[in-house]
């Protein structure tokens, strides 16, 4: 599925934003899902081009799996030496650490470099927190407090972990899901060093940068090789464009270059408008305010106005998340005002109903509230037909 798109198409209060938003909640933490407005791509720094790119990068992850060799339990002792300073002056330095490990199978010892110490302090590790250090790099890792010092407590900001299986010096299968956007970020900015005009550099630098093509390829041969030996796995996600018809003709030129590309997400456009003009051009007019070559690439969904019952569920369900108690006859009334205005504005209501059911002693929102407030309150369309009914009372 991945580089497929589709065209959410139909009026405002369809409900196009909601299935996209079902859609990111159905997929789950995992899969990356990048919601965006059209009008996002217009900024004072960098390129709409640039922006579009930024955000396809950002709905394609990478689950990269690796087996690291780890020190994993629970700290039985942790004991810092302490020498002399070689710098000369009053203070002491660390010179190693000592540190205890215990899991289900042993214990062990272990001489630690006094960097690691630094991260154990920082991570604020104390005897009986469970914890584990990578061989390789020397991180250390919080997992939390051993279940054996669990008290009891009603209430506890503690998070209790239980003591670890297996031998403490142990290769562990560690997953990492990242997006290219990340990759091409981490690789962008240049570290510096450790000089004055360095650091100047990086204070005085524009704080948005752009990614040059030729680092992305860069990245796309590192991505690709890690597949092909089975370290990673590419994971599509999808990239959610809302109002796609205030892009203008350079995006969606740039769009269809983007949708052929081999590491591309699943595209959703959503728009609510018809035959109009192209957005950045005088005269060029086009179903949905798309190009046709662009169009021909997608399935369009055509998204239906929302029913009488439809309407009943959509507003039972907001009123029990907003809590307002509306009986069945009140609920019918407002479908029923709903079939003529939008379904926006009869949820709309529901608040302004309560409050006068409030102020008139009431426990629930009966059909009495409802007309008052639909009396009170003008939708869209009635607002129309009134300015044009008293166009003369209004300045021009």
């Amino acid at each position: 599925m991945a580089g497929r798109a589709v065209l959410f198409a139909g009026p405002p209060g369809t409900g196009k934003t909601a299935l996209a938003m079902a859609i990111a909640a159905e997929l789950g933490p995992k899969v990356p899902f990048c919601p965006m407005v059209g009008s996002e791509v217009y900024s004072a720094e960098v390129k709409p081009t640039e922006v579009l790119m930024e955000n396809f990068r950002r709905a394609i992850g990478l689950r990269i799996k690796e087996v690291k060799e780890v020190y994993e339990g629970e700290v039985t002792e942790l004991t810092p030496n302490e020498t002399e300073n070689p710098m000369g002056g009053y203070g002491k330095t660390v010179s190693h650490v000592i540190i205890g490990l215990k899991t289900t199978k042993g214990t062990k010892q272990l001489k630690l470099d006094p960097t690691i110490y630094e991260s154990l302090q920082k991570s604020k590790v104390q005897v009986g927190d469970v914890i584990y250090i990578e061989a390789n790099s020397g991180s250390v890792s919080r997992l939390g407090r051993s279940d054996a010092f669990i008290a009891e407590y009603d209430l506890e900001a503690e998070e209790y972990v239980p003591l670890p299986k297996g031998e403490v010096h142990k290769k562990k299968e560690v997953i990492q899901d990242v997006t290219l956007h990340d990759l091409d970020m981490a690789n962008a900015r240049p570290q510096g060093g450790q000089d004055i005009v360095s650091m100047m550099g990086t204070l005085m630098k524009p704080k948005k940068t752009e990614v040059t093509e030729k680092l992305r390829e860069e990245i796309n041969k590192v991505v690709n090789k890690y597949i092909d030996q089975g370290v990673a796995e590419l994971v599509p996600g999808v990239l959610f464009i809302d109002e796609v018809h205030m892009l203008n003709l350079e995006c969606f030129t740039y769009l269809n270059r983007a949708l052929e590309s081999t590491l591309s997400p699943i595209v959703i456009f959503a728009t609510n408008r018809g035959h109009c003009t192209i957005k950045g051009t005088d005269d060029i007019q086009s179903p949905h305010g798309m190009p046709i070559d662009l169009l021909d690439r997608i399935m369009i969904i055509k998204m239906l106005p929302y029913g009488k019952d439809d309407m009943a569920k959509i507003l039972k369900i907001r009123a029990e998340t907003e809590q307002i108690p509306v009986n069945e006859e009140a609920l019918e009334k407002m479908s029923e005002i709903g079939t003529t205005t939008t379904l926006r504005y009869i949820v709309q209501m529901l608040t302004p109903a309560f409050m006068l059911a409030r102020i008139n002693g009431k426990e629930e929102v009966g059909v009495d509230e409802v007309d008052e407030v639909n009396d009170l309150f003008l939708d869209a369309k009635t607002s129309a037909r009134k300015l044009l009914l008293e166009d003369d009372k209004y300045m021009h």
